[in-house]
């Protein structure tokens, strides 16, 4: 049963816009001190640079996450990944690693230089360059991931993949480990698939429709059963403790119970069938 856990734990305009604007500022102060571009200009101008492009790049995540579907974001997002960290992006590293951005702002010039320097030695296994987008939010990043306006070269975009996995994966071994002192000590993984959960509810958009579509309904029924895989019994609220084999009968009498019945054949009336 643990060795589930790897499947679990796997992928506002307006006012609003203005809100995350600011909070923005919050988190680039890191990223700002990573760019290497304090020359003569300051954190501050650098901080107010990359909470302009966020602000401005929440403001088309949502435009977009409003006039597309869930099938269709999932579309896109894939066909983003591709250009940006698929076979795509390597069939066309050398365009990648000569873009420069268009503008004369020697911060975005010396950002993107560092993003392009931050992914070739990642690549190589390399940590002595630092990313230029640590330490942003999961939705910052998904919005620098994601933005398709030309206000980030593709190896920027490529660096805040990273950034955004590097997180996942931190998040991942820290709810694994969780999960498993949950199983040794009570014998479930009700909490485990409640972080779960409240993790995905908090993925963008773009990022949930990555997810199969019943995802957060199974993880919701997972903990209101509470199962005990140790007594291999549900002890979910507002129920008898029931047996697994208990529980797959009940439902297996309900199903049977649930089918449409055959209608009778009489002398008055023809034959009736159900569709096939």
């Amino acid at each position: 049963m643990i060795g589930s856990i790897g499947s679990y734990s796997t992928t506002q305009a307006g006012g609003a816009a203005a809100f995350k604007a600011a909070s923005a500022t919050e988190r680039v102060s890191d990223a700002s001190e990573n760019q290497g571009a304090s020359g003569t200009r300051g954190g501050t101008q650098t901080i107010s640079t990359l909470a302009r492009q966020l602000a401005a790049s929440s403001s088309r995540a949502e435009e977009r996450d409003k006039t597309l579907t869930r099938s269709e974001l999932a579309d896109k997002a894939k066909s983003i990944l591709n250009h940006i960290v698929g076979d795509s992006y390597y069939a066309n590293k050398t365009l990648h690693d000569s873009e420069i951005p268009n503008t004369s702002d020697p911060e975005l010039l010396s950002r993107a230089k560092q993003a392009t320097a931050f992914v070739n030695d990642a690549s190589r296994g390399g940590h002595s360059i630092k990313n230029p987008f640590s330490g942003l939010s999961r939705e910052q990043l998904s919005n620098i991931i994601y933005d398709e306006s030309g206000t980030y070269t593709v190896n920027e975009r490529h660096a805040a993949w990273r950034e955004s996995y590097d997180q996942e994966e931190a998040w991942r071994e820290k709810v694994a480990a969780q999960a498993m002192a949950e199983y040794n000590s009570t014998g479930k993984l009700t909490n485990f698939f409640s972080s779960v959960l409240d993790h995905f509810k908090e993925l963008p958009a773009i990022e949930q429709a990555q997810y199969p579509k019943d995802y957060a309904t199974d993880l919701q029924s997972k903990i209101d059963l509470d199962f005990n895989y140790r007594t291999h019994r549900a002890e979910g609220k507002d129920k008898d403790p029931m047996s697994l084999i208990e529980m797959l009968f009940e439902q297996s009498t309900q199903q049977t119970n649930e089918l449409p019945q055959e209608p009778k054949n009489t002398t008055d009336s023809p034959t009736v069938r159900s569709n096939p």
